[in-house]
């Protein structure tokens, strides 16, 4: 019995019979050969992490666009917090922490530049429109690893797609995901927010805090025990009644205060006209986009290669690009 066999085996001894086993996956695209030491599910966190989408998250925005501090989350200290909350509720459930990981790794890897302003952008421009938890699930199958993809399970494929909309994943990992996700969005935007002076703790309506606490610590200690409770009880992914009140009121009381506030999102405007043109220019200049986009151009066409282009860029690299094509650049003589 080899490494990964063992930690098989192990998971048919310790983990709830609700637990996607990594044994019983449905496997991936291309059929391979199984690892020595990692199971399936460990497998697909790691070719996550290592691919060169996971690493652009460090410069893409979560909720404040190409903030100057240090503190400030990004998209990829969202995606670590996703996983670690994700990960704790699985292993209380005693659920497969590894396939619960690896979704969380790779839920928002097809997120724009500028947040979800980007996506509006792209969603506007691009013709049958544009949904990041859909191009997260095209890169991995169609956009990493020079086309090929990462050839990942099916589990955490379906994880990745439906972390957002109205489906749900079919394991009771991937539905962690749609919950920490939002349990980690909520509270680390609202201290974000805190730090900004948009927002202060003084501010949250009493009955939200009665219910979730009065610190961020607390707000997500809250939620996971809660949700941990909820699982044991009732062997479905959830919250109390009450806890899923005050979440979604929580949720509500930022999108008045935080994500439709002008003054938090005065520059947002900016990066939907950067998106916009930069995906105007290119689709009309084609020529113009970078050597390596060109078999890309031949598979899939224009709009699509443009959209693939302009959705992996970072915030920084969005800019420059807009500089270097519409900015004049001052007369030098040397």
């Amino acid at each position: 019995m080899n490494v990964r066999q063992r930690l098989e085996h192990n998971e048919e001894l310790l983990l709830s019979p609700c637990a996607c086993l990594s044994e019983n996956s449905r496997g991936r695209e291309r059929a391979e050969p199984p690892d020595d030491v990692r199971t399936c599910f460990m497998r697909d966190r790691d070719r996550i992490i290592h691919s060169k989408s996971f690493r652009r998250l460090k410069h893409k925005t979560q909720c404040f666009l190409a903030p100057e501090g240090d503190h400030y989350r990004t998209r990829l200290t969202h995606t670590l917090e996703v996983s670690q909350i994700s990960r704790t509720i699985a292993r209380a459930l005693a659920l497969n922490e590894d396939l619960a990981e690896a979704i969380a790794m790779g839920h928002d890897l097809g997120h724009t530049p500028f947040g979800h302003a980007g996506e509006s952008a792209l969603n506007d421009v691009h013709p049958g429109g544009f949904r990041h938890n859909e191009h997260s699930l095209r890169i991995v199958e169609r956009l990493e690893k020079d086309g090929r993809g990462l050839n990942l399970t099916y589990e955490v494929r379906q994880g990745i797609l439906r972390h957002t909309g109205a489906a749900l994943p079919e394991t009771l990992e991937g539905q962690i995901i749609r919950f920490a996700d939002r349990i980690a969005y909520i509270n680390h935007d609202i201290d974000d927010a805190i730090r900004g002076d948009i927002l202060s703790e003084r501010d949250i309506p009493d009955d939200i805090s009665d219910v979730l606490g009065n610190r961020h610590s607390m707000r997500i200690n809250t939620l996971v025990v809660n949700m941990i409770d909820y699982g044991e009880q009732t062997r479905r992914i959830g919250l109390a009644d009450e806890y899923q009140k005050a979440m979604d009121d929580l949720r509500e009381f930022l999108f008045e205060k935080v994500y439709r506030n002008p003054r938090a999102k005065s520059e947002e405007s900016k990066g939907i006209d950067i998106l916009k043109r930069l995906y105007d220019y290119f689709c009309k200049n084609p020529d113009k986009l970078p050597q390596d986009m060109r078999p890309s151009l031949e598979k899939y066409g224009v709009n699509d290669t443009v959209r693939d282009y302009i959705a992996g860029m970072t915030d920084r690299f969005a800019i420059v690009r807009y500089e270097d094509i519409f900015v004049p650049k001052g007369w030098a003589k040397y």
